[in-house]
């Protein structure tokens, strides 16, 4: 089973929780704006990418099971 990385980026404020939890996934450039370096991460960051759904200000991530 994979798991792919959803973010609605006109929800996103771009303010780098999610980067904190998980930077191999996450990363808020110079540029301000968020984005996913790995869409379908491994499963083994499941717990990780759960705390960063969990912990968006903005609930603009969300995962989709594939």
């Amino acid at each position: 089973m994979s798991v792919k990385v959803v973010v609605d980026f006109d929800r996103c404020a771009s303010n780098a929780v999610c980067m904190s939890i998980l930077p191999e996934v996450f990363e808020v450039r110079d540029d301000g704006y968020l984005y996913v370096l790995q869409e379908e991460p491994p499963e083994s960051l499941r717990d990780k990418l759960e705390e960063a759904v969990r912990s968006c200000p903005t609930q603009a991530i969300s995962l989709s099971d594939d």
